[in-house]
């Protein structure tokens, strides 16, 4: 489609606009020529993360939130009634009665922390997933700092439009190169 001169000023004018106001959308290429009938939008890299991964991400870091400060108490308030924990290789905790019934720790004593690195929103919008990186940071009965880190895997579902935990699981790092053999010392 040709413009004359006169049409193609307001246009490239209006664009110019529209892009300041989202730079993140789209940029111009640089050598084209904003009055050229052929200039053309090049797309930016896609955006980090969609608005579902966005949401999900932003759930995740209230959970984590929400349980820094209230413990294990905290922690069972966000799963759903058939949720289930798969935690370290331990047996799985199945329900939120149960989780509950397991999380029984004081922030004071045991401060377990999280942060989501990808989301994944399901195609309804009505499930997704989070995954990250956790520290658990607690004393011992020597009276010692003992920081485990990890991984971990957060299964989010609506519940009567409210976002519940369906599945939690994490599994603690692999020991660092040449602490895999090392006998403990007396």
């Amino acid at each position: 489609m040709f413009h004359s001169t006169a049409t193609r000023l307001p246009l490239a004018l209006a664009l110019l606009a529209a892009l300041s106001l989202s730079p993140a959308l789209a940029q111009t290429s640089p050598s084209a020529d904003p009055l050229s009938p052929f200039h053309h939008l090049e797309p930016l890299s896609p955006a980090p993360f969609t608005p579902g991964q966005l949401e999900l991400i932003k759930l995740e870091g209230q959970f984590s939130d929400s349980v820094a400060k209230g413990g294990g108490k905290a922690f069972a308030s966000w799963f759903a009634d058939d949720a289930v924990t798969l935690n370290n290789g331990k047996p799985a905790v199945l329900g939120r009665t149960a989780i509950a019934a397991a999380a029984v720790w004081d922030p004071k004593t045991y401060q377990l922390t999280w942060f989501a690195e990808g989301a994944q929103m399901g195609p309804s919008g009505d499930t997704g997933f989070t995954w990250g990186h956790y520290d658990a940071h607690s004393i011992d009965q020597h009276g010692q700092q003992v920081t485990l880190s990890g991984r971990y895997i957060t299964f989010w579902k609506k519940v009567k439009g409210t976002w519940k935990v369906a599945l939690d699981a994490s599994s603690d790092d692999a020991p660092l190169a040449g602490d895999c053999c090392k006998l403990p010392t007396p």
